[in-house]
């Protein structure tokens, strides 16, 4: 049978507007810094995809910088500050850390009066678990204790509103490939007023904040993603996809008695579910699933290449043993009721192998 995809946070399809914005890219010649018409022409796609993605970020097209990834905008957002975020945050914002914030069992950070340094990071949703964080909150915090905030929305955004004002945040960023654009593009969205110094210097691109020739075709690409994504969250589409979410845990819930969703209790985002069947290694399940024709994910897709405990779940208090026995699956818009149903099907065929075997 055909395979089934169930890594959509791990990076999604492709989608069609961001296939031909970037075949139509690909047959310019121009440099977008060149004042020539090829040139002029480049700088026209950049342009416009700045446009459409400030338009998801609900910001002015000036305050968006293109970067290569999210990794990179966490880099340009966080340097030269003393970083205050959660053990459930990305490495990319972590490695950056100097005050450390603890979290509850439902991956909702403590809360707190005072921070004790100036940038405080709090991601928009874990890509793990799904849970989301009270961003406006945590922005109130950072205000009373004169800090800037970083919101980290690559898993957030075209999937939920993700507006920079509403969020509360100083600095916001976004990943292409996480919202059906090309891999190796990303964006820093900034607040207005709110600058920061390049860490590539060079010839000055984007407005002096990140130099290089820009990616026009993954910049395109971009840009036709998030105004699709904006759409689709604006027509409804993830409430379809939330509830394809809940079947696909009501049916694995009725094989398993033992097996934990993760902050299920919270809020999450529309498409994520992580559970633990304790003592049913995860990386095992990943590959049993996926000799069976489906992609699900052990952790983020930064970390599942390594054999160890999810971190983000030891620090929600989860056990090593439990944290080791946790699987992702995360639904996309192409996914269906059948794949869901089919998946839950041959899953718990696994799950009473693995139990048989152990009793």
């Amino acid at each position: 049978m055909d395979r089934v995809y169930l890594d959509h946070n791990a990076t999604t399809h492709l989608r069609p507007e961001a296939r031909e914005a970037m075949l139509r890219a690909m047959d310019l010649v121009g440099n977008p810094s060149s004042v020539h018409a090829e040139g002029r022409a480049a700088k026209a796609i950049v342009e416009k995809a700045r446009a459409q993605v400030a338009a998801l970020a609900g910001i002015d097209r000036n305050e968006v910088v293109f970067t290569s990834g999210a990794t990179e905008a966490a880099d340009l957002a966080c340097a030269g500050h003393e970083v205050v975020c959660a053990d459930v945050e990305h490495d990319a914002v972590r490695i950056h850390q100097a005050h450390m914030l603890p979290v509850d069992q439902g991956g909702e950070v403590l809360p707190c009066e005072t921070l004790a340094g100036d940038l405080l990071a709090v991601q928009g949703a874990n890509s793990e678990t799904g849970v989301l964080q009270n961003n406006f909150r945590w922005a109130q915090v950072a205000w009373r204790s004169g800090a800037h905030v970083l919101v980290d929305a690559v898993q957030l955004a075209g999937k939920v509103h993700t507006s920079v004002g509403e969020l509360g945040a100083d600095y916001l960023m976004m990943s292409a490939h996480k919202l059906g654009g090309p891999k190796g593009v990303g964006a820093l969205c900034l607040k207005l007023g709110v600058d920061v110094p390049a860490q590539i210097k060079g010839g000055g691109q984007e407005m002096g904040r990140r130099s290089g020739t820009e990616n026009v075709v993954g910049i395109a690409g971009f840009g036709a993603a998030a105004e699709a994504a904006q759409r689709d969250i604006a027509d409804g589409k993830w409430d379809r996809v939330e509830k394809l979410r809940n079947i696909l845990e009501n049916a694995l819930a009725a094989a398993s008695k033992t097996t934990i969703f993760v902050g299920k209790e919270a809020p999450r985002l529309p498409n994520t579910s992580c559970f633990i069947t304790p003592g049913w290694k995860g990386e095992t399940q990943v590959m049993q699933m996926d000799l069976a024709g489906f992609a699900i994910s052990a952790g983020s897709a930064c970390s599942s290449g390594k054999v160890k405990a999810s971190r983000v779940l030891g620090a929600m208090g989860y056990s090593e043993l439990e944290a080791s026995s946790a699987v992702r699956v995360s639904l996309g818009l192409e996914t269906t009721e059948t794949d869901v149903l089919r998946f839950a099907d041959v899953w718990a065929q696994k799950l009473k192998k693995h139990e048989a075997r152990a009793a």
